[in-house]
């Protein structure tokens, strides 16, 4: 789904994804369901703040794997230039600056590359473990 690159946007594919991972067999509550949806969050976020153009949207994909028992996350959005890196240390207190270090954390896998069909921006994808997957 095309989200606006905003934060009202980062939140309601937040949510889209926490019915959809339920839809899924992964409820609501469940470790795993909170693993995943902060994933999602997490480089959603990164989309509005790193990769926002003004009129473009960013782009989510769900992709359930049944027989792997994984969700794949792909957020792609329109910057291709800022490529994601774990920072070296975290900044202090402050607000931000941590979001990669928990993709890192509770993704299997994660990875950037361009975007599909050549087109401006970038995908930055994870896989998660997803056990009890429909």
């Amino acid at each position: 789904m095309r989200f606006s690159s905003t934060p009202r946007g980062a939140r309601l594919a937040r949510r889209l994804c926490g019915h959809r991972l339920d839809a899924w067999g992964v409820p609501y509550g469940g470790d795993t369901h909170g693993a995943i949806t902060l994933v999602v969050s997490e480089l959603c976020a990164n989309a509005v703040r790193h990769g926002h153009v003004a009129g473009r949207d960013f782009h989510l994909l769900l992709v359930a794997d049944p027989a792997a028992c994984t969700v794949r996350i792909e957020v792609g959005d329109a910057r291709g230039e800022h490529v994601p890196r774990i920072p070296v240390t975290a900044q202090g207190d402050g607000d931000g600056g941590r979001g990669l270090l928990l993709v890192e954390a509770l993704a299997d896998r994660w990875g950037c590359s361009p975007r599909e069909g050549g087109g401006p921006g970038k995908t930055v994808w994870a896989e998660c473990a997803a056990p009890g997957l429909i």
